[in-house]
């Protein structure tokens, strides 16, 4: 098994938006650990390339989703400069199987490393907290995949919009806030902020710990989306999505 050659399989898929069969239907014996070998390597491209790498991911951060997939731990991925969009309009080009879901972003000020990290440690190295949304979309075929074949896919991420309204680590119980996703004005998904580990700054503790026991941290100026406030919804060309956070601010997004 040569984790090079499967790392520029799916990378040849990630770039050119082509569905693939899951690395593990072919590779049995392949890790979790080769799967994040395989994700640092494609974002290791990608840095070469000139695309800077600005924060990390949090995904499987609902205890329902991680039950229903039968892990007891998240997954990260890796964000980079060129996955964020700059408008409110989400272009469908070099995307297979779009979903959309909203986030807590957390940017942080001071580096995070450590097995040890505590909730107020988090605090401490939180400049602000905003409102966003991640669009994932999984490079395998039916967007069928488990643990081992998703986090080889970056967590399946793509791209990411960050609202500019910025709010202060202490200035809601960001675990109450609700949350609903309308779709053509439609609602189809609600939740509130304890859906993500109970509470999103869990996510980041959680975070530094899994990045720890790889040499790993997060860095001052880093992005960490926390993870899914609700299940993500599948968006076709066409689509208006309204992502309302109470007492914080409304995404709007149209789907082109």
């Amino acid at each position: 098994m040569n984790l090079n050659s499967i790392a520029n399989e799916i990378y040849h898929h990630q770039k050119n938006a082509v569905e693939m069969d899951k690395i593990t239907s072919r590779y049995t014996n392949i890790t979790i650990e080769d799967a994040y070998k395989i994700q640092e390597m494609n974002m290791e491209k990608e840095i070469q390339n000139g695309v800077q790498f600005v924060g990390w991911k949090m995904g499987l951060t609902s205890f329902a989703k991680q039950q229903s997939v039968g892990v007891n731990q998240p997954i990260y991925g890796r964000l980079l400069k060129s996955m964020e969009i700059s408008t409110e309009e989400l272009s469908l080009d070099g995307l297979i199987h779009p979903r959309v879901e909203p986030e807590f972003a957390f940017i942080m000020n001071k580096k995070l490393q450590g097995n040890n990290v505590t909730e107020q440690d988090v605090w401490q190295a939180t400049q602000c907290i905003m409102p966003a949304v991640e669009v994932i979309d999984s490079r395998y075929r039916d967007f069928s995949f488990n643990l081992i074949d998703v986090v080889a896919d970056n967590a399946s991420s793509a791209k990411f919009l960050i609202l500019k309204q910025k709010y202060t680590p202490d200035q809601f119980q960001w675990e109450n806030i609700n949350v609903r996703m309308k779709l053509n004005g439609r609602v189809i998904q609600e939740g509130k902020g304890s859906a993500v580990m109970g509470h999103p700054v869990r996510s980041v503790v959680e975070l530094v710990k899994m990045l720890n026991s790889s040499g790993l941290c997060i860095e001052p100026g880093m992005i960490v989306l926390t993870g899914g406030i609700t299940e993500a919804i599948h968006v076709l060309t066409g689509d208006f999505i309204e992502v309302e956070f109470d007492q914080l601010a409304t995404i709007d997004l149209t789907v082109r």
